[in-house]
């Protein structure tokens, strides 16, 4: 999460220069790139299915960044990313048990709602559903990252995903950013893509063998505040009060769904 954030704070720099759709772009199609040669993944690595589900994860990915990072050219980091939470968050409502199937993820709920305010309607209406819409896939991509983890030895199956969500930017974005590039960006664009995606999608996939989706979901809450935290010390994005104490929820939160979230059995990592 906080390499997720750091290399948000990062990319939000860039958007003046290149716009939202380069930033997007840049990231997948270098992770892509970067992955498919360190990895390089071999075909008795997956099965039909596997294989499949990496695709879709691909496509997955890269709906959630492109409409992210159109979140974050109109409302503040802390914020979007809070949005974009409510993803996980039903996600860890969805696939939980017991109180703290409502416990943890309720507090974080009263978290998120305290960083975004709702009732001052200063928050741009067209970011926040870009956001939400990020949510959605961030639910879906918690699922498809835990079935591929499952199926796929090692990061196989990020050197599939990443390169099909390369694929997916450069066809529905590409056309319109690819000129706005220049030498130093597209090298800016190297360690960007290290940093977000290639770092943080590779331990997610590894922390959701040991983790179910209900305890990472809720986990996810420790995001906005890392968020807020960063938009504070890069973009210089001042939250109010309520904003802090809706850090203090969402941290409780994270630190109960981290005491309570392991697997209860081990997961085969061989394929067959």
């Amino acid at each position: 999460m906080v390499c997720v954030q750091l290399g948000l704070a990062i990319a939000v720099t860039l958007i003046d220069d290149i716009g939202v759709e380069g930033v997007a772009w840049l990231r997948l199609a270098w992770a892509g790139v970067l992955l498919l040669l360190l990895v390089r993944p071999r075909r008795t690595a997956f099965t039909r299915r596997s294989f499949l589900m990496c695709v879709l994860l691909g496509v997955v990915t890269a709906a959630i960044t492109l409409l992210f990072m159109a979140a974050l050219s109109r409302i503040p980091l802390g914020t979007a990313s809070a949005l974009e939470f409510l993803g996980p968050l039903s996600v860890a409502v969805a696939r939980g048990h017991g109180r703290g199937r409502w416990l943890w993820p309720g507090l974080a709920g009263v978290g998120v709602l305290l960083l975004t305010q709702p009732w001052s309607g200063t928050v741009d209406l067209v970011g926040v559903g870009y956001a939400l819409g990020a949510a959605v896939c961030w639910g879906g991509y918690i699922l498809l990252t835990q079935k591929v983890g499952d199926q796929v030895s090692g990061i196989a199956g990020l050197a599939v995903s990443m390169p099909v969500a390369g694929l997916v930017a450069t066809a529905v974005v590409g056309p319109v950013v690819i000129d706005r590039m220049t030498p130093q960006i597209l090298l800016i664009g190297v360690g960007l893509a290290i940093l977000l995606p290639v770092v943080p999608f590779a331990l997610e996939l590894l922390a959701l063998r040991r983790l179910t989706a209900a305890a990472f979901g809720t986990l996810m809450s420790l995001e906005p505040a890392l968020a807020m935290l960063l938009g504070l010390l890069i973009l210089h994005q001042v939250p109010g009060p309520l904003g802090v104490f809706g850090i203090a929820f969402v941290v409780a939160a994270g630190v109960g769904a981290a005491r309570t979230g392991a697997r209860a059995k081990p997961i085969p990592l061989e394929v067959g």
